[in-house]
């Protein structure tokens, strides 16, 4: 049966959960601002140290504040912290705190900092940022004034302060146990919460960047992107999260009553093999697939052209310690044959493992599929549950899709390094002289010295971790028409997520 645009909307309308009768729309004086998210059902919570989830991520923006922040360009920007400056070995740092106060009127105080950074790096904690901290001495931390903290690393480590703006490094109350009535220093203060269901916040007169606009800000979580973009177009929220490029490109179409927010270049899309088993253990198939896949034909088709040519490099040219002159990579069907040929391997099953996780992934798979056949290689497109696939592709993985958002890429880096505590490497890849080479740049004072190895690890990962990147692709989200104060951001940065400027018109 033939859908009209109608009956598709109407759907998914139907999908969406009753919002609160809140009074005056979706945003402004007269009620909420409303953000729809993908909701993460039990696994929701209101700790801002374990964050797995962009909704997690958006909400601990909004009740809590981080030492620093990322810029677009993946540099530390201040934010609680007025300013952090490291002594001449980069093993000691002084963090000035702005004046801020809690939402019960105290003041943030160093004790807070430091009992955040236990906190974080304590493995009961399963804190998202932990790997970040493991790194400091816990024990040599100390206030060394009203304003002042005093921290001690194991090593030196001149990128420090990045690691203060990554997600899940929100300063909390010293003392804090729980979060079921959450206190922060943010710009909304917590008002309620149900599992599964919407989260309020009221706005915070006393925030140190100035009180927010809107009276109230509400997650509301709707699953289906569909669903979203629904609820967004029929006026029931005023913000909808991660919206794929058909989404994009209808209200592009018809902005009167809907404006896309679109940030270039800000998810790098990979499609992971994994080089410690078969078939991919063999080095002629990983280069095979490299030179097999039509990365042009999956940004015009998947991305409908809204993304960039992927280069086998996590992130964008525009971020710092890109290695922006390496040659792109491209397609040779000729010769990736010949290495399939070569490796005794033509007619090898292949499952490309996939999920709704992204839902750019099942059609990338399937265009894969199509690409690496005329290579010689069987490729089947699999879908798995979407709540348990990254840990299942990291545990059984044999070629899988992932995006990742964007990250300073020695944070990228970091977490890929042979001894890295952190569980995102797809592909099964450790290499000791990266390790090395890291190492190296992370305690060199010397900023040009520290992006040469930074640049030399791309370099290495692209030839040698069985990460391809298949394209950098747009980050769209969608915002009622006349909504500002929101901007096209990069997920992950500081400007991400942020409701505390918005403004309904």
């Amino acid at each position: 049966m033939q859908m009209t645009r109608r009956a598709v909307l109407g759907t998914a309308l139907a999908a969406i959960p009753a919002l609160a009768a809140c009074g005056g729309g979706p945003g402004g004086s007269g009620g909420p601002l409303r953000a729809a998210f993908p909701g993460g059902g039990s696994r929701e919570s209101l700790d801002p140290h374990v964050v797995p989830q962009f909704v997690d991520q958006a909400r601990a923006k909004a009740c809590f504040d981080t030492l620093t922040g990322w810029s677009q360009d993946m540099t530390a920007e201040p934010r609680l912290a007025e300013s952090v400056e490291p002594d001449a070995t980069g093993a000691r740092w002084r963090i000035r705190l702005r004046e801020a106060t809690w939402h019960d009127g105290r003041p943030l105080t160093p004790d807070d900092v430091l009992y955040t950074f236990r906190r974080i790096a304590d493995p009961a904690t399963t804190g998202s940022a932990a790997a970040l901290f493991s790194g400091v001495d816990h024990t040599a931390g100390r206030a060394a004034g009203p304003r002042d903290v005093e921290i001690v690393l194991g090593a030196p480590d001149f990128t420090f302060p990045l690691w203060l703006g990554a997600p899940g490094t929100e300063i909390v109350p010293a003392g804090t146990t729980t979060f079921d009535a959450p206190v922060g220093t943010g710009p909304f203060r917590f008002v309620s919460f149900a599992p599964g269901g919407s989260a309020r916040y009221a706005r915070n007169d006393a925030y140190w960047d100035g009180p927010p606009p809107s009276p109230e800000l509400e997650f509301v979580p709707i699953d289906d992107e569909q669903a979203r973009l629904g609820a967004l177009l029929s006026g029931q929220v005023a913000y909808a999260h991660d919206l794929r490029p058909a989404s994009a490109r209808q209200i592009e179409e018809q902005g009167d009553r809907a404006a896309l927010l679109r940030a270039p270049q800000s998810t790098t899309q990979f499609l992971n093999l994994r080089i410690d088993r078969p078939p991919f253990a063999d080095p002629r198939l990983r280069e095979a697939v490299r030179l097999g896949i039509d990365r042009e034909a999956l940004v015009r088709i998947v991305l409908l052209g809204t993304g960039q040519v992927g280069n086998d490099m996590f992130g964008g040219a525009d971020l710092q310690y890109y290695p922006a002159d390496v040659p792109q990579a491209t397609r040779d069907v000729e010769r990736a044959r010949e290495l399939v040929r070569d490796a005794g391997a033509e007619n090898t099953a292949v499952e490309l493992q996939t999920s709704g996780s992204d839902p750019n992934f099942a059609p990338a798979a399937n265009l894969v599929a199509e690409q690496l056949a005329e290579i010689g290689l069987r490729a089947t497109p699999r879908m798995l549950d979407s709540a348990t696939y990254f840990t299942t592709v990291r545990e059984s993985g044999v070629a899988s899709f992932t995006r990742t958002g964007t990250l300073p890429i020695p944070d990228y880096i970091g977490r890929r390094r042979l001894s890295s505590a952190d569980n995102s490497n797809y592909t099964g890849y450790r290499s000791p002289e990266i390790d090395r080479l890291y190492a190296e740049a992370v305690v060199h004072p010397d900023e040009p010295a520290r992006a040469a190895n930074l640049e030399r690890i791309q370099t290495m990962l692209r030839a040698d971790s069985g990460a391809l990147v298949w394209a950098t692709s747009d980050w769209n989200v969608g915002v009622a028409a006349g909504l500002t104060g929101i901007e096209a951001a990069r997920p992950n940065s500081h400007l991400w997520g942020r409701f505390d400027k918005a403004v309904v018109g």
